[in-house]
């Protein structure tokens, strides 16, 4: 299974056996639903609102995307913060787990599940009001062969993630950079394509380590 002190291998740490072990194992699901709730707060960040006027917060349930939701860790505690969710993985092992434990999940009836690629959602454009995605983001350029090809794919991706955000939609990515470099790829596919917003490392002289992007469609 994916340990938490080791570099999972996507997809195969995500397959067969390796998704009932991460599914069973309570320090992941701790960490998924500990995150999560950290990065709910983050949607609602002043930092985020200093950028540009804001007018986005009304009493209103509000469609959020769970990028790479996984067995569901992330998405419970979306569906218990008041969201409509849809919930989005592209491996079928994952994705079945958030499928058995739907009819225990508070506000099941506010749950759509795809397993889809999430540069290719059956969703219309400006449809969505805001993006989390909890350590699943680095594995969209998994099958990159080159820098090029990963900044093309990231680059894409960030166009894609604007078309289906409404005005003012935000985006938290919870994820784990390699390097400064790999940071400043993913952060300048957002800023270069409609996005503001910034990073927050939870520890600054760790350059590998836990990183939020914080973005706001402009």
């Amino acid at each position: 299974m994916p340990k938490h002190d080791g570099t999972p291998k996507f997809p195969d740490s995500y397959l067969g056996n390796n998704s009932l072990d991460y599914d069973s194992s309570i320090w992941m699901e701790r960490n998924q639903k500990k995150t999560t709730l950290l990065c709910s707060q983050y949607l609602y960040d002043e930092k985020l609102d200093e950028l540009e006027k804001p007018n986005f917060l009304k009493d209103e349930s509000f469609f959020i995307l769970d990028l790479g939701c996984g067995t569901g860790f992330s998405t419970e505690i979306l569906l218990e913060c008041g969201f409509r969710v849809v919930g989005v993985d592209i491996l079928h092992d994952m994705l079945s787990k958030v499928k058995t434990k739907k009819d225990h999940m508070k506000n099941q009836n506010h749950l759509e599940l795809l397993l889809a690629d999430i540069n290719y959602l059956p969703l219309r454009s400006s449809s969505i009001n805001h993006a989390i995605s909890i350590s699943a983001y680095n594995f969209i350029t998994h099958r990159a062969k080159s820098i090029r090809d990963k900044t093309k794919i990231a680059n894409n991706t960030a166009k894609y993630l604007y078309k289906l955000l409404k005005p003012d939609g935000r985006i938290i990515i919870e994820f784990y950079p390699k390097n400064d470099h790999e940071l400043e790829m993913f952060t300048s596919s957002f800023n270069n394509n409609g996005f503001n917003g910034f990073f927050v490392k939870q520890n600054p002289n760790q350059k590998s380590g836990q990183t939020f992007l914080l973005l706001k469609k402009r």
